[in-house]
């Protein structure tokens, strides 16, 4: 605007120019262009790095929310995570014990089998979340061949593994070995 109104002046003061001509160049270069000029401009945001962490950058890591609703949310790092490591556990145990015993799932549950999950759930339960309320999550502990997406994926197979055994020795009608 102010590039337009120093353009307008300097042409308008022009001793080349007439006074006829002065109005119709003052037409020419009015304010009313000044809108479609300010459009092209384009501006560009320079950001200092050496004060500290900065937050609006992509690189930056996102903040995990610790909060016990956030956790345990349906959608949240846990329910799935804690679930998909018991599977793990409960489906290695009761093949180990099948092979070792003979005993099909619901006799394996029935001969003490309760208290050995309780036990097992609550100290995995409370293994998986303790870290998750100090605000690390699994994604920033996973590289190589252990990562959290693996972790995932095994724990989504061992349950599916747990409801086929189930399945598989109630049609059968007695264990799977």
């Amino acid at each position: 605007m102010a590039g337009v109104n120093v353009l307008q002046s300097a042409m308008v003061a022009s001793p080349v120019l007439r006074n006829s001509n002065r109005t119709r160049v003052s037409q020419l270069l009015s304010t009313s262009y000044a809108p479609t000029l300010r459009k092209m401009v384009h501006t560009t945001t320079v950001r200092c790095m050496a004060g500290g962490e900065n937050q609006d950058l992509p690189s930056a890591k996102p903040k995990v929310s610790t909060n016990f609703s956030d956790v345990l949310a349906f959608s949240g790092p846990a329910p799935e995570r804690i679930n998909g490591r018991l599977a793990m556990v409960g489906f290695v145990a009761a093949i180990a014990v099948e092979l070792a015993k003979g005993q099909d799932l619901l006799t394996q549950v029935s001969d003490g089998g309760i208290t050995w999950f309780v036990g097992t759930s609550v100290l995995l339960s409370l293994a998986s979340l303790i870290p998750l309320f100090k605000g690390i999550n699994a994604e920033s502990k996973s590289d190589g061949v252990m990562t959290s997406d693996a972790e995932l994926w095994n724990g989504r197979f061992a349950m599916l593994g747990l409801v086929a055994l189930a399945f598989t020795e109630f049609v059968k009608g007695g264990a799977l070995v």
